[in-house]
C-alpha cells in the first residue's frame, strides 16, 4: 500500500481476513471521495429549494430597491407589488447549467436544423415576402437569416417560452452567483421595459435565460434594438410579425452587419499554420487578417470590408473529425447576438438550407 513492488519470499504468510482488508480501504476511499468533493463546487440548484422565497430584505434586494426609486423613480408601493411572494425556480438553474451550446456541433445542429425547420421557414419566407422586402431595403439585412434566427429561437413564432419573466431573473439575481450581476441589469430593465410599454411584469412569459416573445429578446436588447416596424405605435415582439423581423434585422445592423458579405468560408479539414491553430484555441476572441488566413490555407477568401478580421470557427463532426471555417463579420455579429460559433453556425446553415 505504500507503492513500492513486495520483496518475494520462500516463507509463507497467512492472508489476512478480507472483512479486515476492507476495514483498512474504506477509511482509504471515503477520504479520496471527500477528497474529490472538496473540489468540486456544488451546483447552484442545490442551494436552495424549489419554491422557496426570496429575502427580500437581504442587502442586495434593499441595493437594489434603493436604485429602482432613486435612479428610475419606482414608488415603494409599487416595488412591494411587483416583488412580494417572488419565489426561486430551480428548474431555472438546473436549465442554465445544462445549456445546448455546450454539446459538440454533431449533437447540437440536429436539434434546430430539421427537415420541418426547413419547411416552414421557406413558408414564412413566401408568406411574408413584402414585409421582408421592406426590411431588407431598409435596414439591410439579409432575409433568410432573419427568418432562420426567427425559427432557431421561438420556431417562428410557436414557442416562446413558459418561465414567468419575473420569477426567472428574480432567481437568477438571487441564486446563481456566477450571473448574478448581469441578471440584476436585466431585471432593471424588463422593470422598465414594462412600464415603457404599459405590460404587467407578473404575466410576461419568456424562457429559462430570461428571454421573450418571437425573437426571444433579453431585456436589454428589447429597449435597444426592438423597432415599431408596423407604425401602430408600440414594439411588439410577441404578436406583430413585422415589428420581430425588423427587430431581428435591427440587431445585426448595429453590429455592423454587411449585405452581401459571406457569414463563413469553409477552410477544409485541417488548419495548416500555428497562428491559425492559436486563433481557434481563443474562440470568438482569436482574430486573423484575411490576407493571413488565405495565405496560409492556400484558398482563395472574398475580401472582408475595411479588411475586418476573421475568426476560426471548429465543428466536432459525429466521426471525431473537425469542419474549419473563416468566420466573417457578419458570422460575428450573429455571435454578438449568442456567443456561441455552434449557434451563429445553425443560424448560417439554416439560412442556406432557405435559400434552395
Amino acid at each position: 500500500m505504500n507503492g513500492h513492488p513486495t520483496t518475494p519470499s520462500t516463507t509463507f504468510r497467512r492472508r489476512p481476513p478480507r472483512f479486515m482488508t476492507l476495514m483498512f480501504l474504506l477509511p482509504l476511499c471515503l477520504f479520496t471521495v471527500a477528497a474529490l468533493a472538496k473540489d468540486q463546487k456544488p451546483a447552484a440548484a442545490d442551494l436552495v429549494e424549489d419554491g422557496q422565497l426570496i429575502d427580500l430584505t437581504s442587502p442586495r434586494y434593499q441595493e437594489l430597491f434603493q436604485e429602482l426609486q432613486n435612479d428610475h423613480k419606482f414608488l415603494e408601493e409599487e416595488l412591494t407589488k411587483i416583488f412580494t411572494g417572488i419565489t426561486i425556480r430551480r428548474r431555472v438553474l438546473e436549465l442554465m447549467d445544462k445549456q445546448w451550446e455546450a454539446r459538440p456541433w454533431h449533437e447540437y445542429y440536429p436539434r434546430f436544423i430539421t427537415a420541418k425547420a426547413i419547411s416552414e421557414g421557406r413558408k414564412n419566407l413566401a408568406r411574408y415576402e413584402k414585409v421582408l422586402d421592406r426590411v431588407e431595403q431598409e435596414i439591410g439585412v439579409e432575409r433568410e437569416i432573419i427568418v432562420a434566427i426567427w425559427g432557431i429561437e421561438s420556431r417562428y413564432g410557436q414557442s416562446k417560452g413558459s418561465f414567468n419573466m419575473l420569477q426567472t431573473l428574480n432567481t437568477m439575481f438571487d441564486a446563481y452567483p456566477r450571473r448574478s450581476k448581469f441578471y440584476r441589469g436585466q431585471l432593471i430593465d424588463f422593470l422598465l421595459l414594462c412600464r415603457e410599454n404599459g405590460i404587467d411584469p407578473q404575466q410576461v412569459s419568456g424562457s429559462y435565460g430570461g428571454a421573450f416573445g418571437q425573437t426571444q429578446f433579453i431585456p436589454s436588447s428589447f429597449r435597444e434594438y426592438a423597432v415599431d416596424f408596423d407604425q401602430d405605435g408600440k414594439r411588439d415582439v410577441w404578436a406583430s410579425v413585422p415589428d420581430v423581423l425588423a427587430s431581428i434585422a435591427n440587431y445585426l445592423h448595429s453590429y455592423n452587419w454587411t449585405a452581401g458579405m459571406p457569414t463563413t468560408i469553409d477552410l477544409g479539414p485541417a488548419l495548416k499554420g500555428e497562428n491559425l491553430e492559436k486563433a481557434y484555441q481563443k474562440g470568438r476572441k482569436g482574430l486573423l487578417d484575411w490576407q493571413e488566413v488565405a495565405e496560409t490555407q492556400g484558398i482563395d477568401l472574398p475580401q472582408p470590408v475595411a479588411d475586418q478580421k476573421l475568426t476560426i470557427v471548429g465543428l466536432e463532426q459525429e466521426d471525431g473529425s473537425t469542419r474549419y471555417l473563416a468566420g466573417y463579420p457578419n458570422f460575428q455579429a450573429i455571435t454578438k447576438w449568442n456567443n456561441s460559433n455552434r449557434y451563429a453556425m445553425a443560424v448560417t446553415e439554416l439560412a442556406a438550407r432557405l435559400k434552395k
